[in-house]
């Protein structure tokens, strides 16, 4: 009886209401204002195949500070509570996943009847529903202005902070604030901020350049990311870890090295492709017929980012402990996601720069981890 009054609990507790909706189309209006209005570094974006480029407003930090500003404040004088977030959470996240539904077949009908030539707004569609549903028609739909791609990503990296925070207050309220929560805490809002920081190297990301935009970007930048992304600290809501303080050192060495190769591949990726003669560790880039970068993290792995990336992902989950494997879902996912896009990219690398890529892959044998694979 008790674990089908829970669950009865939990499918109620899931039910989308109105007020849901209301948080939710309210922080996107938000953020469409915000990234309209506030001033930011205007970035070019890759160079597309009909030699045309967009470009982005960088000013999701902005967006991101005014944003906490204004919700401190909106606690401060009553007007809502920190805890708002966490506990209409699953509420949220199905009234989010409907939203990322309606969005999605919006986006498959408007892109099937789209007229435009450009790179970005031609139609792409094999003809199989399923496939263009999916993997969307468009490359860079717009609305209103708004590029709904690097907009969708932007908001769903700013609600997995908000999320956490929200978490953070109700395990303050109620005395369960510890070692293993701080850690959590600190490197999900170190890796955000960091991306804030640095979101002009999205522009030059995978997602941006070839993902066209349908339900597995929406769902994944909506709802994926915000909702799973925070297990652990839903994890740590309910079950106190004491993390011993060799193993949070360890977790602090995991996190530091995830950090530095996932934001220095970047970097160096990013500056490359704006300054292909730019320095990188001091010495004159070796790039593979004009084109390939084969110095840096670049020079160790083809795909070096994605070590970072699962390393980072790894120190978000260790502050859990060992208990359950329920807190490792995020990293188990990112493995496998991460190598089935490493997989997609060499296709499309192989296909696009032919004996130049096999004579990049000769130069750097290995895909994501050195000497294993």
């Amino acid at each position: 009886m008790d674990a089908a009054a829970a669950t009865g609990d939990v499918l109620a507790a899931l039910a989308p209401s109105w007020s849901a909706a209301v948080v939710l189309v309210s922080y996107l209006a938000y953020l469409a204002a915000a990234g309209a209005l506030l001033p930011g570094k205007l970035v070019a974006g890759a160079v597309l195949p009909d030699s045309s480029r967009l470009h982005y407003r960088c000013n999701g930090l902005l967006s991101l500070l005014l944003l906490l500003g204004l919700s401190t404040l909106g606690v401060y004088m009553g007007w809502m509570t920190p805890t708002v977030v966490a506990d209409r959470g699953l509420e949220l996240l199905s009234t989010t996943l409907i939203f990322s539904v309606i969005v999605s077949f919006l986006l498959y009908y408007t892109g099937l009847r789209s007229r435009h030539q450009s790179s970005s707004l031609k139609p792409h569609a094999t003809g199989s529903f399923i496939e263009d549903w999916w993997f969307g028609v468009q490359l860079n739909p717009h609305f209103m202005g708004v590029d709904l791609k690097f907009f969708f990503i932007r908001a769903g990296m700013m609600a997995w902070l908000f999320i956490n925070l929200s978490l953070l207050a109700k395990s303050y309220l109620a005395g369960s604030v510890n070692r293993a929560v701080i850690l959590y805490q600190f490197f999900c809002g170190w890796y955000i901020i960091d991306y804030f920081i640095h979101e002009e190297f999205m522009t030059s990301t995978w997602d941006i350049i070839a993902e066209r935009l349908g339900f597995m970007l929406v769902f994944g930048d909506l709802v994926f990311i915000p909702f799973t992304f925070t297990i652990q600290g839903w994890w740590l809501l309910g079950n106190k870890v004491e993390l011993p303080l060799l193993a949070s050192v360890a977790n602090c060495i995991i996190f530091l090295i995830g950090y530095l190769v996932f934001r220095g591949a970047n970097k160096q990726k990013h500056l490359f492709k704006k300054d292909p003669k730019a320095p990188i560790w001091g010495k004159p880039p070796k790039v593979v017929g004009g084109k390939l970068l084969v110095s840096g993290y670049w020079g160790i792995a083809r795909h070096c980012n994605y070590l970072g990336d699962l390393l980072l992902a790894l120190s978000f989950s260790l502050p859990c402990g060992a208990s359950s494997v329920i807190p490792y879902f995020y990293p188990t996912y990112l493995l496998i996601l991460l190598i089935w896009r490493e997989r997609r990219d060499e296709a499309r690398c192989s296909e696009k720069y032919k004996d130049i890529w096999a004579e990049y892959c000769k130069l750097v044998p290995w895909r994501i981890l050195p000497y294993v694979y």
